[in-house]
């Protein structure tokens, strides 16, 4: 590892973590440039990948990944969670060896038939696929009831026999995957894949604390199962011979060599990202480089919760300085705000949010509202450590 050779400074980090939300030409362009795009299926205000992309994409609306997806050179696959990644990106990730799933354990038998299905076929939608093959049924991921031929689906796909087309209403409809087909007869070498998947986490997430860059490549196990000792072989290689890095408050952080530390600059205005994007997606960076602990809260009881359902964090100056809860109600924007301890809602802070809300708006489709008819319930509450 090469190590910087100037004392490193939070700022510095914040400036270099920043370069995540370069706009881009074209959702194309920012595709290539990230690689992986997170995906989640709440809408609060709007879907993970849609909040990313609208942070990277001038003039990106709402649902226009999913629209456009079927002339993009994007696929929905899994590096390190689900979500949406090149062709390139995943030739890192097939051949992909899984394992066996439950509902192939179960129904042996009925995946024979949805794979003579498939082959028949150009695309196909799990309803079709049901109907045409019975209701069987197996418990999902999550504890509840899917159909079996469903969940058969995912696993031909997760393998790579298969490829989502498009999605219709949020339903993933699946089809042949001939280049996935090609990569099973001639993959790229293993050594060259989980190099590649190392330094793709290190350039979308960095800077990054070496820990967190470790955990990345851990979770990585689900885009590479087959391939795990070799992903913690590259992971040492990377952070001791490849990636930058430098200490800060007693905190290794790495980010890739042809970064250049000193011409980052922190941003004027306001942004606020989804609780998936890069920019905070470690916790653990964010809460060193901004003093206070965010934390994503959809999943608790609403009693426990701090920020909110879906609360956004909110940026001034490259510094997270508080979060923002947006919705629609009966067809109007309504924004809830809330600041840190030590914030102070100036008048440059409140126009910034103002401009941002609007901006948000119109990515949602929604007509821009004036200040006054937007509902800002400012609240500052203290952080959780």
């Amino acid at each position: 590892m090469s190590a910087y050779p100037a004392p490193l400074t939070p700022a510095a980090l914040r400036a270099l973590a920043w370069r995540t939300l370069e706009r881009q030409p074209s959702l194309q362009a920012a595709l290539n440039g990230m690689g992986f795009v997170q995906a989640d299926p709440i809408r609060a205000p709007a879907r993970a990948q849609d909040l990313t992309l609208m942070q990277r994409v001038r003039g990106y609306r709402a649902g226009d990944l999913e629209r456009l997806y079927p002339v993009l050179n994007a696929e929905e696959d899994m590096l390190p969670n689900y979500g949406f990644v090149t062709r390139e990106v995943q030739a890192l990730l097939h051949p992909r060896e899984p394992g066996v799933s439950r509902a192939e354990r179960q129904h042996p038998e009925l995946l024979a038939e949805v794979r003579a299905l498939l082959e028949a076929g150009s695309e196909v939608h799990p309803r079709e696929v049901a109907t045409a093959l019975g209701q069987g049924r197996t418990v999902n991921a999550w504890g509840g009831q899917s159909a079996a031929t469903t969940r058969l689906l995912d696993a031909l796909h997760r393998r790579g026999e298969v490829r989502v087309t498009r999605r219709v209403g949020g339903i993933r409809l699946y089809g042949p995957a001939p280049h996935l087909a090609a990569l099973r007869a001639s993959p790229l070498g293993n050594a060259e894949r989980v190099r590649g998947a190392v330094h793709l986490l290190a350039a979308l997430y960095g800077p990054l604390p070496e820990a967190s860059l470790g955990y990345l490549v851990s979770l990585s196990h689900y885009g590479l199962p087959h391939l795990r000792p070799e992903m913690r072989a590259a992971f040492k290689t990377a952070v001791r011979e490849e990636l930058a890095g430098g200490t800060v408050d007693g905190l290794r952080y790495v980010w890739p060599a042809e970064w250049n530390v000193d011409g980052g600059t922190l941003p004027r205005g306001v942004r606020i990202v989804g609780p998936f994007d890069p920019l905070v997606w470690d916790r653990r960076r964010f809460t060193h480089l901004h003093g206070w602990t965010y934390r994503f809260e959809a999943y608790m009881p609403a009693e426990k919760r701090q920020w909110g359902y879906y609360a956004l964090p909110v940026f001034q100056a490259g510094r997270a300085v508080g979060w923002a809860n947006l919705k629609v109600e009966g067809g109007e924007p309504v924004a809830e705000t809330g600041f840190i301890p030590g914030i102070r809602e100036t008048a440059a802070l409140k126009k910034g949010l103002e401009a941002e809300l609007e901006r948000y708006w119109a990515f949602l489709g929604l007509t821009p509202w004036p200040a006054s008819q937007v509902c800002h319930a400012s609240t500052t509450r203290s952080s959780a450590d």
